[in-house]
């Protein structure tokens, strides 16, 4: 009889232990799974982002806004309006290289009632910033046309910000600079594509002025 009643209380012990180890099983596996489920996958996590380039010199960009360029001095050259109006956006502002500021309007009124026969606009793309719906282009240009009844060659460099508008480009602001010249009334060797906008501040006679 003792015998027995120690295998029946062994018995219920030995189901007691299998039934907590059973639970332990139980709580651990979840917290794996837990673990498993909160730990990001691989193929779902997101890449860093790579920046692109928002500059470049030899590009379809650099090509798309050349032809931009080109329609528009070829509207300049032209005395065309309608050719003018769809480069320049109704909320343009050209800061010339004189600090005169016009707006498309103005620009417009002054290629139809020009009797300037000399009157030539070349403009050269060089760089271009992409900036979503924004554009920056930098080029340099070569603009001839009277002063009064001289003739004037004036070469100089250009900013111009596009708007992307109806699935083209109109240009909302510019402003161009004349390359600086010499004391002998000889401009300077005119900027390279590698170098566009390399302007010399002092001349010869300006260095060492305190010496």
């Amino acid at each position: 009889m003792i015998v027995v009643a120690i295998s029946r209380e062994s018995g219920s012990v030995s189901t007691t232990m299998n039934r907590f180890f059973a639970c332990i099983s139980v709580v651990l596996f979840s917290c794996c799974a837990a673990a498993q489920s909160s730990a990001p996958d691989p193929s779902t996590a997101a890449s860093p982002s790579v920046p692109t380039a928002v500059t470049t010199t030899a590009s379809t960009e650099v090509q798309q806004f050349q032809k931009i360029e080109d329609a528009w001095s070829t509207a300049v050259n032209k005395h065309d309006q309608f050719g003018l109006e769809n480069v320049l956006s109704p909320l343009f502002v050209d800061v010339a290289a004189n600090g005169d500021i016009t707006t498309r309007n103005q620009q417009v009124v002054q290629v139809l009632v020009s009797d300037d026969k000399s009157l030539w606009l070349s403009q050269k793309v060089i760089t271009v910033r992409m900036l979503g719906d924004i554009a920056v282009a930098n080029g340099t240009y070569l603009l001839r046309h009277k002063v009064g009844s001289s003739p004037v060659e004036e070469k100089g460099v250009f900013t111009q910000v596009f708007e992307r508008t109806h699935g083209g480009w109109m240009c909302i602001n510019s402003q161009r600079t004349v390359l600086r010249q010499d004391n002998t009334g000889k401009q300077k060797k005119q900027s390279t594509a590698e170098e566009p906008f390399h302007i010399p501040f002092f001349s010869k006679g300006d260095k060492n002025s305190d010496q």
